[in-house]
């Protein structure tokens, strides 16, 4: 560049400014564009939480132009309130909105745009393991989709068991998109996602994004005429009680024949209305115990006693 003339280098950083500048435009574009242009969104009233981040600017223009009202929420971010008392990580200010403006429903994303949250019209939180059914019927019933679909090791034995009703199969990952995605490449999948809210559609694009998803969603609901309260319901979660067993040090608990006679004995009671989970945490001496199963009282009691067995043991 050093040897054009100035004209040439002025005009080659004016087109480069020009295209930053609508990048936004363009995001906006795609996003609405993952959605039939037929589908009529303008019954919808919507409570939007940007979290103070990164689509502050984005998603209320996303969610307006195709039609809807919004109500937006998280969208003056000033540097440091990035998640702060709102968005999906903190989503009580979203329930509490939706119910106070009588919206169809409202949608909590994170700071940086790939995590979402929904709640329904009577406030209650829609997970992503809700979501990630909801979207993954939808591809099936546009005829679109595919079997496989993945989740992670702390999905919902609920959402697993609804899939299968719908002859569709979970894939379990470990925690984490990156491995979400390795499933989904291994598996040939299209959708995929975890408990909390990180949903990735690769027919639509290739990587998390909170809007696509909400998107995914609204189109559902329109395309059935049901709100998202009827699509969450068909997910019947299990009750899951989880307990953190702090250590002296690791162990491998695979080859510890006592826990593994514990887990063993709780995973005859449960039989094929429930699963245990032991995951050693990388950051500390602690081992997360996970017990879910369809009775609340007898998981509580059988998570206690395998936290107890791994504590005398270890």
């Amino acid at each position: 560049m050093m040897d054009m003339p100035l004209e040439t280098v002025e005009s080659a950083l004016l087109g480069k400014a020009h295209r930053v500048d609508d990048a936004a435009g363009r995001y906006i574009e795609f996003c609405k564009s993952t959605v039939a242009s037929k589908i009529d969104f303008s019954n919808l009233k919507i409570v939007v939480d940007c979290a103070n981040g990164a689509t502050y600017h984005i998603a209320p223009n996303v969610f307006k132009e195709i039609g809807a009202e919004v109500v937006v929420m998280g969208a003056q971010p000033d540097g440091l309130n990035i998640n702060q008392n709102c968005g999906s990580t903190e989503p009580r200010l979203v329930q509490a909105a939706v119910l106070e403006q009588q919206a169809d429903l409202g949608i909590a994303l994170d700071g940086d745009g790939d995590r979402l949250i929904m709640v329904d019209h009577q406030g209650e939180l829609v997970d992503g393991d809700e979501l990630l059914f909801i979207i993954a019927r939808a591809q099936q019933r546009a005829g679109i989709g595919q079997t496989a679909i993945v989740g992670t090791l702390m999905s919902n034995l609920g959402m697993e068991h609804a899939l299968n009703k719908y002859d569709m199969d979970l894939h379990r990952a470990n925690v984490g998109d990156r491995y979400v995605m390795e499933m989904l490449k291994k598996t040939g999948g299209v959708v995929g996602g975890e408990s909390s809210g990180h949903i990735i559609c690769l027919d639509k694009t290739t990587t998390g994004d909170g809007i696509v998803a909400a998107l995914q969603v609204l189109a559902e609901m329109q395309e059935t005429n049901s709100q998202l309260h009827e699509l969450r319901s068909v997910v019947n979660k299990y009750p899951q009680r989880l307990i953190n067993v702090r250590i002296a040090e690791m162990v491998d608990l695979d080859n510890n024949d006592a826990i593994q006679a514990a887990v063993a004995d709780i995973e005859a009671k449960l039989g094929d209305e429930g699963r245990v989970l032991l995951r050693a945490s990388g950051t500390e001496p602690v081992i997360r115990v996970m017990v879910e199963g369809r009775d609340a009282t007898l998981i509580n009691q059988l998570a206690s006693d395998l936290a107890s067995v791994i504590e005398s043991v270890l």
